[in-house]
């Protein structure tokens, strides 16, 4: 493959974030050429501890800052040729609780990077991906075999999905009005090292860890398609790098598990008691089950990924926390003060 774009200097959005970080992380080790500059709020699921290892390094800038800083945007976009927009706040419980943070950041904060992008750079030069989440399609029925492809019709059903797509919208009408250098993807749920322990994977971990019991919504019957967040970031430079202008991609491991079988799948490789688990209340408008058609991502840029490698990523990932109990455990203790 040609590729379309060719990738010198990073303005990352978010990157001190779950997914942010593992990107980061991945480019300054394997990817000599390429310089990053981080902007990061640092609200409470942005850590700059993640990447501090960097801060000597001449490819590696962080700021702090918002994007809804236009001013600020302007100054960082303009020694970049690539922009990677990931700042967002994406716990659905959240949302739901306080929708107006998601809206300023997910939406506003959207915008203002294009505003920022169209002065800086009104010839198009400059190539901006958006990364997004499968939640933006709404929900599909369980024990069928239908999966949401790129044109199936957006239905968020949280405030946080609504957000997002939003944001998607947005910056599909950037590049068909102004031309601008778009991309969006859209991905499944994510598990690795450094991600906040609110989301399943590692709230179950860490709180098997502390002797806790495991908090699971409803029935536990929700399906969720499961990618581990090295080969989302993979796929995410594929696509930066290969991907025509203005196109849109899922991204997925087509690794679909319940959440009582995942739970079930953690205990097990923790050697613990099912008894462990505590059925809660359902989370409102809870989906029951999220699956990506990823062949136009497979067809297109020849992007594939060995979902068989599940249960090996998953025990990766369960050592990364029973390793790091510091970087988790004052996270959790700030959770519950």
């Amino acid at each position: 493959m040609k590729p379309q774009h060719h990738i010198k200097h990073i303005l990352i959005t978010g990157g001190c974030g779950f997914i942010g970080t593992n990107f980061v992380r991945f480019i300054l080790k394997n990817k000599p050429k390429i310089k990053i500059i981080n902007l990061d709020l640092l609200t409470y699921a942005g850590q700059r501890e993640n990447l501090i290892e960097f801060e000597s390094s001449d490819r590696y800038q962080f700021v702090q800052g918002d994007v809804c800083d236009f001013d600020l945007l302007t100054e960082l976009i303009k020694p970049c040729d690539t922009i990677v927009h990931m700042a967002a706040e994406s716990h659905v419980d959240r949302s739901i609780a306080h929708a107006k943070p998601f809206i300023q950041t997910n939406v506003v904060g959207t915008q203002t990077i294009l505003d920022a992008l169209k002065h800086v750079d009104p010839q198009n030069n400059k190539r901006l991906l958006y990364v997004s989440t499968d939640e933006v399609y709404g929900e599909l029925p369980l024990n069928t075999a239908e999966k949401f492809h790129e044109l199936s019709p957006l239905q968020p059903r949280s405030p946080y999905a609504a957000s997002k797509a939003a944001g998607d919208l947005i910056v599909h009408a950037a590049h068909h009005t102004f031309n601008q250098q778009t991309l969006i993807t859209r991905c499944s749920n994510n598990f690795g090292p450094y991600q906040y322990p609110e989301k399943i994977i590692p709230l179950f971990v860490t709180n098997i860890l502390q002797g806790k019991k495991l908090p699971l919504y409803g029935d536990g019957l929700n399906v969720r398609d499961w990618i581990y967040v090295d080969d989302h970031v993979k796929a995410l430079l594929c696509i930066l790098e290969f991907a025509e202008n203005g196109s849109i991609y899922n991204i997925g491991a087509n690794c679909e598990k319940s959440n009582i079988e995942l739970t079930h799948q953690i205990l097990n490789l923790l050697n613990v008691s099912q008894e462990m688990i505590q059925h809660v209340a359902d989370r409102l408008a809870h989906d029951r089950r999220y699956a990506l058609d990823t062949k136009k991502l497979q067809n297109e840029l020849n992007w594939n990924v060995d979902s068989s490698r599940f249960d090996q990523h998953l025990t990766n990932t369960i050592n990364w926390y029973n390793n790091n109990t510091n970087w988790w455990s004052s996270l959790k203790d700030q959770q519950s003060s």
